[in-house]
């Protein structure tokens, strides 16, 4: 075994070696060409969260991430926010914001000068919405600086600061409540004016497109998030990812799925056309219109970065737990009593061990063009205890009021890149890290 990890760990070394020594002697084919954020999961919650260093390169302000949400808001107070300003009501910056009213400061009606950050008068106000609580709130919007890394797609360079401040409100610590420990607020990444990627791009003036790369573990070393594009270098393996997506095009729901939106307005979030399910390539029968969008935005598949493990439906949650286990009997696995949320679990004795996780029915989200995203056992199931596997999808039912037929979370995510290119409006999806002996969480060199 310890020869085994020496291996493996000399030809990481080799790859990064000869990496950085081909970027130093040949500049234009491997430069830095996007911007680098960490991604963490929290062990207890199992959310994930990303660092931002705002006004000085010191204040790093962790931020839960989340796909379905529009911009940055956390709790300016612990900070020192040195450079604050607040973003002007009627302002060109307020109209970019999509701001629909104005803010006064409950402790500064009368004063001309702002109190402190995120309480001044006649501020730019937005929505700021604590999804686990379902709590909304209306904040002034502000800008400070902003100090970001910058990426090969392998090393690391430290520190740059924006050309121009960042746009985000100050929440109150009401607004905390039942994030994960450690975070102080949100980041917002869904397809909006000021969301965090929508800000690099125009503010680096990179291509509008970032890549989340989530990680399995919550040890030390994160997974992360891309904007600009690619390369994306994942060592052990040699080659840039990058090549090697499949890609769907993104679909514009027509009715908004925010807690708080215009009449007419259409979602922000991130919509892909997923024609049916497959297991062990065998389609499974549900209402297949469930897949689709209808015209009061219901229906379809969308990415969810918040909920832990993929929802579906009921109806379709019941046909694949049926599908998957019967094939998960036919491969002698044995079924053991369900865990909540889960539907089906089995004994972990049952199913062996590989390099994509336990050996268990495949699951396939078939896409068009007959392109198929594959889940292997590390994805598609989840251990809760040293005896017990279960079937990592849950029962949309639990949700309150779900409106979309199928979210797909965060356990599915990890260990694929998966790239939101809104140039081309399409998403690109990597197959399972896994397979070529990499994941999501690496170390990068700091050059």
């Amino acid at each position: 075994m310890a020869s085994f990890i020496f291996y493996h760990l000399l030809i990481h070394l080799v790859i990064v070696f000869l990496l950085v020594t081909n970027s130093e002697a040949q500049p234009n084919k491997l430069k830095r060409s996007a911007l680098v954020f960490p991604i963490r999961k929290d062990p207890k919650t199992l959310q994930y969260y990303t660092t931002l260093k705002v006004s000085t390169k010191d204040n790093q302000v962790k931020l839960v991430m989340d796909l379905s949400s529009q911009f940055t808001w956390f709790n300016c107070d612990i900070y020192n926010l040195s450079t604050y300003r607040p973003i002007i009501c009627g302002s060109e910056k307020c109209k970019n914001a999509l701001s629909e009213g104005c803010m006064l400061c409950p402790e500064c009606k009368s004063c001309n000068l702002p109190s402190k950050p995120g309480c001044t008068n006649n501020t730019c106000g937005i929505d700021s919405y604590n999804p686990f609580t379902n709590y909304l709130s209306d904040q002034g919007l502000g800008e400070d600086a902003f100090f970001v890394d910058s990426t090969n797609g392998l090393t690391i360079s430290l520190n740059y600061k924006s050309p121009k401040p960042y746009q985000f409100s100050c929440a109150n610590p009401i607004q905390l409540r039942k994030l994960p420990a450690g975070t102080k607020g949100m980041t917002g990444l869904a397809n909006y004016t000021i969301s965090l990627h929508t800000q690099m791009s125009t503010l680096f003036k990179l291509p509008h497109k970032f890549a989340l790369c989530m990680p399995s573990t919550s040890n030390k070393i994160p997974g992360h998030m891309f904007v600009g594009g690619g390369p994306y270098m994942f060592p052990p393996y040699s080659k840039d990812i990058a090549e090697e997506l499949i890609s769907t095009p993104l679909l514009i729901n027509p009715q908004s799925t925010a807690p708080l939106y215009a009449e007419g307005e259409p979602s922000k979030e991130y919509f892909i056309d997923v024609k049916s399910i497959a297991v062990d390539g065998k389609l499974v029968e549900f209402n297949s219109s469930l897949l689709s969008i209808n015209e009061v935005g219901d229906g379809g598949t969308k990415f969810t970065s918040i909920f832990p493990f993929t929802y579906l439906e009921t109806s379709i949650y019941k046909a694949l737990v049926r599908d998957f286990t019967k094939a998960a009997e036919l491969r002698k696995m044995k079924r053991v009593a369900s865990v909540a949320p889960f539907g089906a679990c089995f004994s972990s004795k049952t199913a062996i061990k590989s390099q994509t996780g336990p050996v268990v029915p495949l699951i396939d989200l078939m896409l068009p063009d007959n392109q198929q995203w594959r889940f292997y056992g590390g994805n598609s199931m989840v251990s809760v205890n040293e005896e017990v596997l279960c079937l990592a999808f849950v029962d949309a039912d639990y949700k309150p009021n779900p409106k979309t037929s199928i979210g797909i979370g965060g356990h599915q995510l990890e260990n694929y890149l998966i790239e939101f290119d809104l140039v081309s409006s399409n998403v690109r999806i990597s197959t399972s890290l896994l397979l070529v002996n990499t994941t999501c969480s690496q170390s990068r060199l700091m050059h």
